[in-house]
C-alpha cells in the first residue's frame, strides 16, 4: 500500500498540532505549505501554486515563500484574521540521521503580533480573555507588544461587557464557546473583526502549561476580582501555547474597577468621533487627531487610553489639570520637553522585544539614546513649578547604569543582523580582540597577495575574492589564462568570462581567516546575548520609566493644543449643574478654513432647566451644538482644557448619544429599530449623573407615532431619571411640553430670512421654532425646481387643512374644550386627524403628485372652508365674492412674494371676506 514520504509524514504530524493555522514548514531557504494550506495561501497571498511528489500517485499541492521575506507574508495573513505556525529545523542537517527534526517555534495570531511593521505605533494591539459566571463577567486584556495587562470584574448585564470590550477593541478574543457565540451575536459592527478563539482553563491545563503562579506574585493574584484568576489563566496559558518563549515582560497586573472611568457604549464612542471618524474610520477629524501632539509612540497610545477612559475621580482630574495649567503658561518649558522627548524611542516595545529575545543591537542603541534624555526630562519636570510634574519626576529612575552597559558594549552604528558581527566595541573582550586582529591581518595578507600575483603574472585585472560557497579564490579573465604559470594554480570554478583558482598558500591562509571570522561572530553573538539577558533582569525599571515618560508626553501634548486653540481650564467636581459660556466644538473649529465658529452658551442646572428641547431647521447646527456639549464634558474629565470662555463641568458617569441614521444591515435592524434599541439602553442605564443626547428623536415612523414616542421618552427621562438631557427634534409641535415639564426649556437655532434667502445663524436662542426649512435645504442640495415647487404646493395644502380642521374643532366644541384637548394631545396628532377627517381628504389632486400630462395645468386650490359646514357664510357664496377670493388665490405668485407683500395680500383677502 502506497504511503507518503517521511518528510510529508513529518509535515502531517506537525500540522495535526495546529489545525486552525497555516503551517510554515521550513525546507532549506523556503517556508513551504502543502495540501489545503497551499491552496488557500496561494489565493490569499497571490503566489504561485505548484505541486510535488509525496509518495502517492497524485502530486501534492504546494506553495512557498523565501524565509528572509517571510515576515511580510505572515503579516498579510494575520491582517486577514488567520493564524500562522512557524516550523523550523531544530538540528543541523549535516548531523541529522534521516529526516531533519522540526518543531513549531511560534504561532503568530492577530492578538500576538510582535513585528513592528505590523503594529500601529500609536495604538495598542490587545488580546482579551472573558470568563463568565452567574453574577457577571471577568475580563483580562493584554498587549503582548508592550507588556500591559489589565484585569477587571463586570457585574450586571451583558451590555456592560460589550461596552468594556469595545474600549480595548481586541484583535483576538479567548473564552468558552458559548460566551464567544453570545459576544459574536451581540457585537454589532464593533467587534466583528476580532478573531474568536475557543479556550478554557481545563483545555490549557491539559496541555501541561505553567500556572500563573509562575508569572505573578501571591500578592498580585490575591487582589484579583472574582473570575479574574480564571480569565488570567486562560490568557497566559494561550500566550505560552502560542509564543513558546519567555513572557517575562508581562509582570504587572493593572486591576481596576469599571466605575473608576466614565462609561460609553460603542455608538456613543462612534457618534462623538473620539478616536476615528464615522465616515472614513480614520484618525483625522477625530478628537484624538486634534489632541495628539505627542512626540513618542508610547505617549500617543497613552493619550488614546485617556480619551477612551475618562476619569471619575475629581482629585485625579485636578492633578492632571494642574500639570496642564503649568505647561499651558510656559511655552519655553513645553518646547524644551518636546525637544528631549523627540530623542526617546518606543521604550515599551523595545523592552518587550528585549524580553522576547528578538531585540537586535540597533534596538539596544535606541534604548541607550532614550536613556540619555532621562536626566534632562527629570530636571525640566522638577523645575516646572507643577506639583504633579514634580511628583512624577521624583518617581523617575534614570537607569543610567543600564545606559552605561550598552554604551560600553555596543558600537554606535551596529548592523541589523546579530549574526554578522560588527556589534561589540573593541576592548570589551580580549579573545574577541585577538580574533579581530587575526582577521584584520589575514585581510591585509590577502591584499598583499593580490598585489604580488599581479606583479608575478603581469595580469592587472587579477583579483582575489570570496563567497560563502567556494571560499577565497583568485579570479582571472579567460583572455589572460595563457599568462598563468603552469602547475601553480588549481582550478576551482569556471565562469562565463573567467576562471577561479586557488594556490596552496591561499588555502592555508583561508582556513586561518575563516576560523577567526567564525569564532569572532560566535563570540560577538554570545557577548550580545549576555548583555540582553542582563537587561531582561531590569525590565520592571524600564517599564516604569516608559510609563512616566509617556505621561509627561501626554501632558505637554494637551497643554500644547490647549494653548494653541485658546482653551480654558474647567471647574470640575461632584455637583449637578453644567454651565458653559461661549462653548465651541473643538474639532469643527479646528478644521474651519474660513469664517469663525459661532460659540453658544449652555446651562443644564436645577434652576434654569436640566433638559433642553431644541427645534429648528436642518443644517442649522443642532447636532454640532449637542456634540460639543458632550465633548467639553469628556475633555474636562480626561484632564484637558476645554473650548469655552468659562466651563463649570460636573463629573458625568455615562454619556449616551443617539445621533444620525444607521441601519444595522448585518444584524437585520432598521434605522428606527436601532434608534429604539439605543433609547432602551439609555432608559435602562442612565442615572441622574448621566448626560443624554438624542438627535431627531422619533424619526423613522409616522408623524403621529414618532411624536408620541418622542414625548413619552422625554417625559420618562424628565420624571423618572432626572439626567441632563439635550433633545433635538423637527416636531416643533412638542414645544408645549415646556408648560407641563418643570425642568424642560425650549430652545431653537436662530434663522434670518431676507426675501427668498434664508441664513442659518448657528446661534442657540430661547424659544421654539415654527418650521424646519426642509424644502429650503432640499433646494440647496440641488433638487429640480419642479420638485421644490410641488413640495411647497403640497406643504401649503397640508397646513391649510390642519388650520381648517382645528378651527372647525374649536367652533363646534368651544374654545375651552379645544384648549383642554390640545393640552392633552400632541398637536401633530390633531393635524393628522384633521387631514383624515377633512371632506377634501379623498381628492387625489390635493395630496398625490400631479400626473405628467396634468403638470402643465393650473394647480387645484383647496377650499378655504369645510364643505357643508354650519358656520359657512352661505350669503357670501351667493354673492360670488368667495369665488373671487379663490380666483385671486389661484393666480397669486406666492413663490416670488416677499413676506411683507404676502401679509398685505392676505390682509386684502380677509377684508373682502369681512365686508361680506
Amino acid at each position: 500500500m502506497a504511503k507518503y514520504t517521511p518528510m510529508i509524514e513529518q509535515y502531517l504530524a506537525i500540522k495535526a498540532e495546529v489545525k486552525d493555522a497555516f503551517l510554515f514548514f521550513r525546507l532549506g531557504d523556503f517556508y513551504e505549505m502543502f495540501f489545503e494550506d497551499a491552496v488557500l495561501a496561494a489565493r490569499e497571498l497571490e503566489i504561485t501554486l505548484t505541486g510535488r511528489e509525496g509518495g502517492m500517485e497524485e502530486r501534492i499541492p504546494m506553495c512557498g515563500v523565501p524565509y528572509h521575506s517571510a515576515e511580510n507574508y505572515i503579516a498579510r495573513l494575520v491582517e486577514k484574521g488567520y493564524k500562522v505556525a512557524i516550523c523550523e529545523q531544530v538540528e543541523n542537517p549535516a548531523e541529522a540521521k534521516g529526516v531533519v527534526r522540526r518543531e513549531i517555534v511560534r504561532i503568530v495570531t492577530p492578538g500576538t503580533v510582535m513585528d513592528a511593521r505590523s503594529l500601529s505605533e500609536t495604538s495598542n494591539n490587545y488580546i482579551a480573555a472573558v470568563q463568565s459566571d452567574a453574577a457577571g463577567f471577568a475580563l483580562a486584556a493584554c498587549d503582548i507588544s508592550t507588556g500591559e495587562l489589565y484585569v477587571t470584574r463586570l457585574t450586571g448585564s451583558f451590555e456592560r461587557l460589550m461596552d468594556e470590550l469595545n474600549v480595548y477593541n481586541p484583535s483576538e478574543l479567548l473564552g468558552a464557546a458559548e460566551v464567544l457565540e453570545r459576544i459574536q451575536s451581540g457585537a454589532g459592527a464593533m467587534l466583528r473583526t476580532a478573531v474568536m478563539t475557543v479556550r478554557s482553563e481545563e483545555s490549557l491545563a491539559a496541555a501541561g502549561l505553567q500556572p500563573i503562579t509562575a508569572y505573578f506574585s501571591d500578592k498580585q493574584l490575591a487582589a484579583l476580582p472574582d473570575g479574574g484568576r480564571e480569565a488570567l489563566s486562560v490568557l497566559m496559558g494561550y500566550l505560552q501555547e502560542t509564543q513558546k518563549r519567555s513572557l517575562s515582560h508581562i509582570k504587572h497586573i493593572r486591576i481596576y474597577e469599571p466605575n473608576q472611568y466614565m462609561v460609553m457604549d460603542p455608538f456613543t464612542r462612534r457618534n462623538l468621533e473620539l478616536v476615528e471618524t464615522v465616515r472614513d474610520r480614520t484618525k483625522k477629524g477625530s478628537l484624538l487627531w486634534l489632541l495628539d501632539k505627542t512626540v513618542t509612540a508610547m505617549g500617543g497610545r497613552l493619550l488614546k487610553r485617556w480619551i477612551e477612559k475618562p476619569l471619575m475621580n475629581a482629585s485625579l482630574i485636578e492633578e492632571r489639570l494642574e500639570a496642564v495649567d503649568r505647561l499651558y503658561n510656559q511655552l519655553m518649558l513645553r518646547d524644551d520637553l518636546r525637544q528631549s522627548l523627540k530623542e526617546v524611542y518606543d521604550l515599551e516595545r523595545l523592552t518587550a522585544r528585549i524580553a522576547y529575545g528578538s531585540a537586535n543591537a540597533r534596538d539596544l542603541v535606541a534604548l541607550r539614546a532614550s536613556l540619555e534624555q532621562v536626566p534632562r526630562l527629570r530636571e525640566l519636570c522638577e523645575g516646572s513649578g507643577s506639583a504633579t510634574l514634580k511628583a512624577l519626576a521624583e518617581g523617575i529612575d534614570p537607569c543610567q547604569d543600564l545606559m552605561s552597559w550598552i554604551a560600553d558594549t555596543i558600537q554606535d552604528e551596529p548592523p541589523v543582523s546579530v549574526r554578522d558581527g560588527g556589534m561589540i566595541r573593541a576592548g570589551v573582550n580580549a579573545r574577541l580582540d585577538q580574533l579581530r586582529e587575526a582577521s584584520t591581518n589575514g585581510k591585509q595578507w590577502l591584499a598583499e597577495l593580490e598585489r604580488l600575483e599581479r606583479e608575478r603574472t603581469g595580469i592587472k585585472s587579477l583579483k582575489i575574492g570570496f563567497n560563502k560557497v567556494f571560499g577565497y579564490f583568485i579570479e582571472v579573465t579567460k583572455s589572460n589564462l595563457s599568462m598563468l604559470e603552469e602547475g601553480r594554480y588549481e582550478r576551482k570554478q569556471t565562469l562565463a568570462n573567467a576562471e577561479r583558482f586557488v594556490t596552496p598558500e591561499l588555502k592555508e591562509k583561508e582556513a586561518l581567516i575563516l576560523e577567526a571570522q567564525e569564532g569572532m561572530i560566535d563570540l560577538e553573538y554570545a557577548l550580545f546575548t549576555e548583555l540582553r539577558d542582563r537587561l531582561v533582569g531590569q525590565l520592571s525599571r524600564l517599564q516604569q520609566l516608559a510609563e512616566r515618560i509617556a505621561t509627561i508626553d501626554v501632558y505637554q501634548s494637551i497643554a500644547h493644543v490647549s494653548a494653541a486653540q485658546r482653551y480654558t481650564r474647567p471647574t470640575i467636581g461632584e455637583f449637578y449643574g453644567l454651565e458653559i459660556e461661549e462653548g465651541r466644538h473643538p474639532v469643527v473649529e479646528a478644521v474651519l478654513e474660513d469664517g469663525v465658529f459661532i460659540a453658544n452658551d449652555t446651562a443644564l442646572t436645577r434652576e434654569s432647566g436640566s433638559m433642553l428641547l431644541i427645534t429648528g431647521p436642518n443644517m442649522a447646527g443642532k447636532s454640532t451644538y449637542m456634540r460639543q456639549v458632550a465633548m467639553i464634558g469628556l475633555m474636562a474629565q480626561i484632564g484637558c482644557f476645554v473650548p469655552a470662555k468659562r466651563a463649570v463641568v460636573p463629573i458625568v458617569d455615562r454619556i449616551f448619544t443617539r445621533i444620525g441614521a444607521a441601519d444595522d444591515l448585518i444584524g437585520g435592524q432598521s434605522t428606527f429599530m436601532v434608534e429604539m434599541m439605543d433609547i432602551q439602553i439609555m432608559t435602562e442605564k442612565a442615572t441622574s449623573r448621566s448626560l443624554v443626547i438624542i438627535d431627531e428623536l422619533g424619526r423613522g415612523t409616522s408623524t403621529g407615532e414618532g411624536m408620541a414616542i418622542a414625548q413619552a421618552v422625554i417625559e420618562f427621562l424628565h420624571d423618572n431619571i432626572g439626567c441632563k438631557t439635550l433633545v433635538s427634534t423637527h416636531f416643533h409641535e412638542l414645544a408645549h411640553l415646556e408648560e407641563s415639564l418643570r425642568d424642560l426649556r425650549n430652545y431653537c437655532m436662530a434663522v434670518k430670512e431676507s426675501g427668498q434667502n434664508v441664513t442659518f445663524l448657528r446661534k442657540l436662542i430661547r424659544g421654539a421654532a415654527d418650521t424646519s426649512y426642509g424644502i429650503y435645504c432640499a433646494q440647496i442640495a440641488g433638487l429640480p425646481n419642479s420638485i421644490i415647487e410641488r413640495s411647497y404646493e403640497l406643504l401649503n395644502a397640508f397646513e391649510t387643512r390642519a388650520e381648517l380642521a382645528q378651527g372647525h374643532a374649536e367652533s363646534t366644541a368651544g374654545k375651552e374644550a379645544a384648549a383642554t384637548a390640545v393640552s392633552r394631545k400632541p398637536q401633530a396628532e390633531l393635524v393628522r386627524e384633521a387631514v383624515e377627517s377633512s371632506p377634501e381628504a379623498s381628492a387625489p389632486t390635493a395630496l398625490a403628485p400631479a400626473a405628467p400630462e396634468a403638470a402643465a395645468g393650473p394647480a387645484i386650490q383647496l377650499s378655504l372652508f369645510p364643505a357643508e359646514s354650519p358656520e359657512t357664510d352661505k350669503s357670501a357664496k351667493k354673492t360670488g365674492k368667495s369665488d373671487k377670493v379663490l380666483e385671486q388665490l389661484r393666480h397669486a405668485d406666492l413663490m416670488n412674494m416677499t413676506p411683507m407683500a404676502a401679509m398685505n395680500f392676505l390682509y386684502e383677502l380677509k377684508k373682502q371676506l369681512t365686508n361680506n
